[in-house]
């Protein structure tokens, strides 16, 4: 058995193990029996039977389960008809029952009884839409509807995740009907298992499955098997739970969007939820970093509380800080699925919404509690969700709150680890006394950036001359006594105020102006030719106002863009900067875009906490920071960023101009553990890139040495014909890439470059070789990029710099060239495949020379045959393209007819006078039944034709020639 069977390897034990999990398993020839057709995503039987099984005295008759059949199959092919899928799913569409008159709740999932639901597994799942034909590898369904559509590829492909993502997108494109009805996907490739939610389909939504990461660390330290993440990720009380639990739809701006929640999310909401149920224990502190999600598991816990029945219609309490209540989320949560949502307008409104005995979804600020009557509501089903624990319920208002309901259950959620301060004490105790280590559930920066759901930050120290005065610092910042629990901007402000020497220092306008040139050098150099953005972090909004002059002698003013909060008593030198609401409305959606202005914005507060852009690279800081404010600012630029060329963010960038990373301990207050791995300097970097090109040296560079360009391409395509050889290469150039990418332009790298764009060279050449179907520019990041651009060579195996017509002329000049007989391997085989790609459909007798070539290539790549073999296998083919070319210009059969007569010179090895006889007996067949790729009847039809003609010619294995000879076909009209 070959390790490269995606078959065998991957999907055929996703399906053993989905089974073993609770599946039943369903040929691809019964799932289609029991939908009825092709083009119906629906188990038609199974559907109707479960409808009606679930909703007796509501759905009695078939002719009434009909109907809601085809108002569900009917639902509109886009994300609105997914959304309106998945109400059918939450139990929230209605029937109208005669016999009562009125309209009653549809049931199409049973969550409490488990064994009530039917759950069945398919594979090689064939759906048409109009003449489109997809083939999804594994579909799952519950009652009969597609709910999980899966892509295996096989464990050996380096890229197998990205092309297996790339078909889930093209599924939405081709088949929308089967997409509107599924709320999942997921791809693996046995090595590691991703999933996301359909028609939410940019690279940051697709999240890494690792099922209870508490017992992983405890008891292997490895990450759980094949089996095991299938298991967990299919069980069916797992996948019940995330379809009508961890689903959230969100409008913003009249555009729906669709959410799933990560697996960190989930533990977390059944933590809560079981907290919640607990009576003898009424706090849960839950630490969730920045940027993992923290406000969707808020939303999905409150959301789960009202609905529960368990909770006797409850009231749940969210307490949010004014920048997250200025969030369009907040001021809409109904667009996410709650029913009526009171925000607080004032102290008065809230202690009415109280007194009247509210229930519901109640959002306010903290604030808004204080000098509240001890015992305002006494109710135990009272649920407070308080964002940012942390500093929310700081000094009195966390007493008025927790006085004024004496009985609710309080959940406290913050996104930094909580400190060793006073302060932080605090907090566990007002929240994790219940909780061993004090906190409910954990999130810690090193797993956030494990799962890829943040980046690592690294820092680099400005130039010494434009640090700020380090006494000045000490006397001013570290030894302020209001510095201890320092929680948010404003409290930090306060403290800054103070320090007078220290802003006239941070704000002196030669200072200012030579910064604001270093900054301008910079971006340019380092962070622009990567097509990120910036942000600079001034002291106060003057300064801000001071940078944005200064960076305008610099760069084109369009560059920049100031955004502060404003006052109605600033002076003219501050309100020239005040922008209204639209416009900054517009500033931060303008920021998110790539090759768009602004590419810097200039702030001091507004920005600095839940406003996400992942295109925010760099952080350029000139204001003191510590503690949760500066975790909070710099996780502004840990955010992942992928872009559709490709382009991907694996780090972000703090650039200090105020020296707090010279001493990070003092920086940050909290337990060294939790905030491991959350910044390091650019020396460790440069330590790394060091020990690679080490490697590099040692291990792969000397397979060229001494040898021409053509005899040194040979001697490392011959090296790398074992997979697992190339794909250990593959990941240690994307580790060196990455380093680099970050470090240039540095004078650090220059005793490298030469060793660096040969080792570019080496991957590319690998590339371009074994894996003719991945665009190899695509692989490299924009610096490396440039590299290839600007050292390209027309020497040995490598991407060709034009375009020229390829035919069996062209190719027949590649096996005449003076070369390594490997290298004309490579050469033949990159031709051929570029020949098929871009000339398969108007000439479909290329696509059985392709598939010639691919099988060629694979036993060549698994050593079944030498270079000499191949090359032998390979000039026949190029005899046998030029033999086509000339008969196809005196042929007349149609282009499709032509296509399988060369199939079966090329696969059949029948003479040419046979296979042309042959060809023209299908061809009246196919003219008779032209709908047969869309229409079953047609192709029942267009087999039996095609059975008789295969007995007629002495064909032995009918069935499995018409089978080769309808996949051909198919292939050229999808």
């Amino acid at each position: 058995m070959t390790l490269a069977s995606e078959r065998r390897i991957v999907q055929n034990p996703f399906i053993r193990y989905a089974e073993e999990a609770g599946w039943q398993y369903l040929s691809p020839e019964e799932a289609l029996r029991l939908r009825g057709g092709e083009d119906s995503p629906i188990l038609h039987t199974v559907f109707i039977e479960q409808l009606q099984r679930l909703n007796p005295g509501i759905v009695d008759s078939v002719t009434k389960a009909e109907e809601v059949f085809n108002r569900l199959i009917r639902v509109r092919p886009n994300i609105e008809g997914n959304l309106e899928a998945w109400e059918y799913l939450k139990g929230m569409k209605t029937v109208f029952v005669e016999a009562e008159r009125r309209e009653r709740n549809l049931r199409l999932l049973d969550t409490e009884n488990i064994e009530a639901n039917r759950f069945h597994v398919t594979d090689e799942f064939r759906f048409v839409s109009g003449h489109v034909a997809i083939r999804a590898d594994v579909v799952l369904f519950v009652n009969g509807i597609p709910v999980i559509v899966v892509e295996t590829k096989a464990a050996t492909r380096p890229e197998g995740i990205a092309e297996a993502f790339d078909q889930i997108r093209r599924y939405h494109q081709e088949a929308p009907e089967l997409m509107a009805q599924a709320q999942i996907f997921a791809l693996t490739h046995l090595v590691r298992f991703f999933y996301g939610a359909t028609w939410s389909l940019s690279r940051k939504t697709l999240f890494n499955w690792r099922e209870d990461l508490e017992r992983q660390r405890a008891v292997s330290q490895q990450p759980a098997d094949f089996e095991t993440l299938v298991k967990s990720f299919v069980a069916p009380r797992r996948v019940l739970r995330v379809l009508t639990e961890y689903i959230l739809f969100t409008r913003r701006d009249g555009e729906l969007s669709k959410v799933v929640l990560r697996p960190h999310q989930m533990r977390a909401t059944e933590k809560v939820i079981a907290r919640a149920r607990d009576p003898q224990r009424r706090r849960g502190l839950v630490w969730h970093t920045q940027g993992s999600g923290k406000t969707y598991t808020m939303i999905t816990v409150a959301k789960l509380l009202l609905e529960d029945p368990r909770f006797q219609n409850p009231t749940v309490l969210m307490i949010v800080d004014r920048n997250e209540l200025q969030q369009q989320l907040f001021q809409n949560l109904e667009s996410v699925g709650f029913g009526r949502v009171h925000v607080a307008r004032s102290k008065r409104h809230l202690r009415e919404l109280l007194r009247q005995d509210t229930r519901g979804l109640i959002v306010s600020m903290i604030h808004k509690f204080d000098k509240a009557d001890a015992n305002f509501n006494t109710r135990a089903n009272i649920f407070v969700l308080i964002d940012e624990a942390h500093r929310s319920t700081g000094g009195d208002l966390g007493n008025y709150l927790m006085g004024a309901l004496p009985n609710a259950t309080f959940i406290g959620f913050t996104g930094t680890p909580i400190d060793k301060s006073a302060h932080g004490k605090g907090t566990f105790k007002t929240f994790g006394g219940d909780d061993p280590g004090g906190y409910l559930d954990k999130y810690a920066i090193r797993e956030s950036i494990e799962d890829g759901t943040t980046v690592p930050l690294h820092y680099q120290m400005a130039p010494n001359d434009l640090i700020v005065d380090r006494s000045a610092m000490e006397a001013e910042f570290w030894k302020a006594a209001a510095l201890e629990g320092v929680t948010d901007v404003e409290e930090l402000n306060r403290v800054l105020d103070r320090a007078v020497t220290l802003k006239n220092l941070l704000k002196n306008r030669q200072r200012v102006e030579r910064i604001a040139s270093f900054v301008a050098k910079h971006y340019r150099t380092y962070v622009e030719p990567m097509g990120y953005k910036a942000f600079l972090v001034a002291v106060d909004r003057e300064a801000c106002g001071l940078y944005k002059e200064a960076l305008d002698h610099h760069l084109p003013p369009e560059y920049s863009q100031v955004v502060i909060s404003r006052g109605h008593n600033d002076p003219p030198e501050l309100k020239r900067w005040h922008l209204s609401d639209e416009e900054e409305a517009a500033v931060r959606k303008a920021f998110r875009k790539p090759d768009q202005p602004p590419y810097i914005l200039i702030v001091t507060e507004k920005l600095l906490t839940g406003y996400d852009a992942p295109i925010l690279y760099a952080m350029y800081l000139d204001k003191p920071m510590r503690d949760h404010v500066l975790l909070q600012a710099i996780a502004r630029v840990n955010r992942p960023y992928e872009d559709d060329e490709g382009r991907r963010k694996t780090n972000g960038l703090i650039v200090d101009f105020v020296g707090i990373f010279d001493n990070l301990e003092r920086a940050l207050a909290f337990d060294s553990q939790d905030v491991e791995g959350v910044v390091e300097g650019l020396d460790v970097l440069k330590e790394r890139f060091e020990i690679l090109m080490q490697q590099g040296r040692e291990a792969y560079l000397p397979l060229r040495a001494g040898k021409s360009e053509d005899k040194a391409a040979e001697a490392v395509l011959e090296h790398f014909r074992d997979r697992e050889a190339r794909e250990a290469f593959y990941a240690y150039f994307r580790e060196l890439q990455e380093v680099y990418e970050i470090l240039s332009p540095d004078p650090f790298l220059r005793p490298f470059l030469e060793d660096y764009r040969a080792l570019v060279a080496m991957y590319r050449l690998l590339r371009s070789a074994y894996e003719p179907h991945v665009s190899v520019d695509k692989s490299f990041l924009r610096k490396t990029a440039e590299i290839v651009q600007q050292h390209t060579t027309t020497q040995a195996v490598h991407e060709p710099q034009a375009t020229y017509e390829i035919g069996a002329g062209a190719l027949l000049a590649l096996v005449a060239q003076d070369k390594p007989d490997a290298v004309k391997v490579f050469n033949l085989l990159r031709a051929l495949h570029r020949l098929v790609e871009a000339q398969g459909k108007e000439q479909p007798h290329l696509i059985p020379i392709g598939e010639r070539a691919e099988a060629i290539r694979q036993a060549y790549e698994a050593r079944q045959m030498n270079s000499q073999q191949a090359l032998e296998a390979l000039n026949d083919l190029v005899r046998r393209l030029q033999e086509a070319e000339e008969e196809w210009r005196e042929s007349d059969l149609t282009p499709e007819a032509f296509a399988v007569a060369w199939w079966l010179r090329v696969q059949k090895e029948m003479d040419a006078p046979q296979a042309h006889r042959l060809a023209a007996q299908i061809e009246p067949a196919f003219q008779a039944f032209p709908h047969w790729a869309t229409s079953q009847y047609q192709e029942r039809e267009l087999r039996k034709q095609l059975y008789k003609i295969l007995v007629e010619a002495g064909v032995k294995e009918v069935v499995a020639w018409a089978d080769e000879v309808l996949t051909l076909l198919r292939g050229i009209s999808s």
